[in-house]
């Protein structure tokens, strides 16, 4: 699937040309070439990243809340980081014009949506030291989150269409504009926040008989719940900033690992949803390419059609449950 999305698009590269310009050669036309060391390799491995990133840290969340339609965005990670973006694109107009290009630029964006999750995160990890309940942590990871979206919905009473349409933009998520730089910026957060999510593999297995029963197994359930939030935090926090908020990937993927393999073991969960995260949305990126045609589709578009018949099924299934 790696290669195919590194040769379905508006230009059509066959794979032949793909594992001779990667294994050290050349394409036989240098215009692939270029296309495929500057644009679509990079894109592939974006797609990679965010997929495994997303992917785990909403299996962390499920876990931690032991709710099936918690994702890697609950704590307010997204809407934190919409905000920091907002204030920089919406409120871009009140500053000199050339402070204007320095802040709209692609590191300024970054930067921006870096410090407005930050700020989420901090505020989250100082209450979830406080707070005992797992569940209050929630809520006010949600309370967070709408106090960001009615900022951000304020700000953008105020600014011009211009300014509208390139926060609208960046909301849709997109993973081809990085360069090599950041997508090692972005993998070395990404390892990270993989590392730190393996080595709470034993935490999640006790968390899925709830917090007493961790506890009784000897467990440091603050230091658990921490690290997990952290893991979560550096995952969501980083993807966000670089490539937008990606929607519905990290609420379908564990529930897709979990019905393929049927098991609550992470020993087996982490490293299946590592592997569906990858496929999909490598399969969600080519399939917004529009193989063959000269426009590319919004991913947030291709991945809430993927995803919005999984929480559905969730929500049919739970009331069947119930009922």
């Amino acid at each position: 699937m790696f290669f195919a999305n590194i040769s379905l698009g508006s230009v059509t590269i066959p794979f032949k040309e793909i594992f001779q310009s990667l294994s050290g050669g050349q394409a036989s036309k240098s215009t692939w070439e270029y296309i495929i060391i500057n644009y679509r390799l990079p894109k592939a491995i974006t797609v990679v990243l965010v997929g495994t990133g997303l992917s785990i840290s909403g299996l962390l969340m499920q876990t931690l809340f032991r709710n099936p339609l918690a994702g890697p965005y609950v704590l307010g990670l997204s809407s934190g980081a919409s905000l920091g973006v907002a204030f920089v694109i919406l409120g871009a107009g009140l500053l000199p014009v050339f402070l204007q290009q320095i802040v709209l630029s692609s590191y300024g964006i970054v930067l921006a949506s870096t410090l407005g999750s930050s700020c989420v995160l901090l505020a989250v990890l100082l209450v979830s030291v406080r707070l005992r309940d797992t569940m209050s942590i929630l809520i006010v990871g949600l309370m967070f989150g709408s106090l960001s979206t009615a900022i951000v919905g304020t700000l953008s009473y105020f600014s011009t269409a211009e300014q509208l349409q390139k926060f609208t933009f960046w909301s849709l998520g997109n993973l081809g504009n990085l360069s090599w730089t950041s997508i090692s910026i972005l993998a070395i957060s990404v390892s990270a926040g993989l590392l730190l999510s393996l080595s709470s593999i034993k935490s999640l297995n006790a968390l899925l008989l709830g917090e007493n029963y961790a506890r009784s197994l000897g467990m440091n359930y603050n230091k658990a719940r921490f690290i997990i939030i952290l893991a979560t935090s550096i995952l969501a926090g980083s993807i966000t900033a670089f490539a937008g908020p990606i929607a519905f990937i990290g609420l379908a993927v564990p529930h897709i690992a979990k019905l393929v393999f049927q098991t609550s073991n992470h020993s087996i969960l982490f490293w299946s949803t590592l592997l569906f995260g990858a496929i999909i949305m490598l399969i969600c990126d080519t399939i917004s390419q529009v193989p063959g045609g000269e426009i590319t589709l919004p991913i947030n578009a291709v991945t809430s059609i993927f995803g919005a018949p999984i929480v559905i099924w969730l929500l049919l299934r739970k009331q069947k449950m119930i009922g």
